[in-house]
């Protein structure tokens, strides 16, 4: 694994991600002047400008660390840069996970073996980019159809979108989760502690109406699996 992660983070892939970065940092920027001189006309003043700026900004802190703390187990297994590359594009830490996992499997490796091949790299890369890209390009050619879609399917039944997209959450992740669970014992019992802690978190942020916690929860579920998997060696 040693020899992959050395290739992963090397310097062609550090130039190719500084571009990316700066691509969507240039966004942002432009983003942020559009709304700014049209602040005018939804009757905002200066100092509710940057009220807005300022409350938006503190309220990213959260989810940035949520992300963060997934993102170290996925630094270990890709390498920096491609990991930059991904969330700097897509934001969802889980996703890239997903699709890191689905890459290897598909390839017939193990993501983090030792033998972990180079092609098998490969699989990964191509599997999280066109993954990625086919948001972008249906995001482009879809977005005003599809929001007038939305607008439809709601007034008609406002769960049918909500149970759409848990059951593909559920799905994708039930799919990764159970290759793992049957793979050992400490593997399972990781599994079912990690999924426990994630719902037990998700109702009492509910119940609570705590917006962080939720924000946090996979990344605390991840940590409570992990910490459960390393203890559970020195018992089953």
């Amino acid at each position: 694994m040693g020899d992959i992660l050395q290739i992963a983070n090397s310097t062609v892939f550090w130039i190719f991600a500084f571009i990316v970065v700066a691509i969507v940092a240039f966004q942002a920027i432009i983003f942020l002047w559009i709304a700014s001189r049209s602040a005018g006309q939804a009757d905002m003043n200066p100092s509710e400008v940057r009220t807005a700026i300022r409350s938006g900004f503190i309220s990213s802190i959260g989810p940035s660390f949520g992300i963060a703390i997934i993102l170290i187990s996925l630094i270990a297994l890709i390498g920096s840069p491609i990991t930059l590359m991904r969330i700097g594009i897509i934001g969802s830490a889980a996703t890239e996970s997903s699709a890191a996992s689905i890459g290897a499997s598909a390839f017939g490796a193990e993501l983090g073996a030792d033998n972990f091949p180079i092609e098998a790299l490969a699989a990964v890369m191509w599997t999280m980019f066109l993954g990625g890209t086919g948001w972008l390009i249906v995001t482009m050619l879809f977005t005003k159809s599809l929001g007038r879609t939305q607008q439809k399917i709601q007034k008609h039944n406002p769960k049918i979108m909500a149970g759409v997209s848990l059951a593909a959450m559920l799905g994708a992740f039930a799919y990764l989760a159970s290759q793992q669970m049957i793979t050992s014992m400490n593997h399972a019992v990781a599994g079912i502690i990690s999924v426990a802690a994630m719902i037990l978190m998700m109702k009492y942020a509910d119940h609570r109406n705590i917006s962080w916690l939720k924000e946090w929860a996979l990344g605390f579920a991840l940590l409570i699996g992990m910490t459960t998997g390393y203890l559970t060696t020195f018992i089953l």
